[in-house]
């Protein structure tokens, strides 16, 4: 097991502070990426309200040309981002923010029109709009962490299957419904 599978893991009740924790983080990156960020968006489960989640901010920033994100991993380690590059998804670039070891924000870069980017918004979205789902969810993450509290890897592998069988269902309700 690696040091990154051993980090304490934290599911905290809902943070109604989590979405100016976006709104400051936004901000700064807008002020970064300038013109090729087309849309930041709030992703992940802190962007569900009353959803327990990682205190952890996903953003997820919909730029017009992903490889010209590399040449902004200077100016986003000013403030704290490290580039992981694709890291294992084909067609992003994966920054993480941390203090002390410990996950504040991290960003999910697509390419507009990256399917990527429809699957992670209507995953959110379906979230939202459904609180049972946001509730099952809610117990699984907290069953998950209750069992394997310092085992990233296992904690993920927990929820894999939830989230892949949900993404469905959220991208079918996204058809349907707009």
């Amino acid at each position: 097991m690696n040091a990154e599978a051993q980090r304490l893991i934290e599911v905290l009740p809902y943070d109604p502070n989590w979405p100016q924790e976006f709104e400051d983080a936004a901000s700064q990156l807008k002020s970064i990426f300038q013109k090729l960020a087309i849309k930041i968006h709030h992703i992940g489960s802190t962007a569900v309200p009353h959803l327990a989640s990682k205190p952890i901010i996903d953003i997820l920033p919909e730029v017009s040309d992903i490889a010209k994100v590399d040449s902004l991993n200077e100016e986003l380690a000013t403030f704290g981002y490290q580039a992981m590059g694709e890291y294992g998804v084909p067609g992003r670039r994966y920054f993480r923010r941390l203090e002390n070891e410990k996950h504040l924000v991290l960003l999910h870069c697509y390419q507009a029109g990256n399917s990527e980017i429809r699957r992670h918004l209507a995953f959110r979205d379906y979230l939202i709009s459904h609180p049972d789902v946001a509730n099952q969810y809610a117990q699984l993450k907290i069953s998950l962490v209750r069992k394997f509290p310092n085992d990233s890897e296992a904690y993920l592998q927990g929820k894999q299957s939830w989230i892949q069988a949900e993404e469905k269902s959220a991208l079918a309700w996204q058809f349907n419904d707009k």
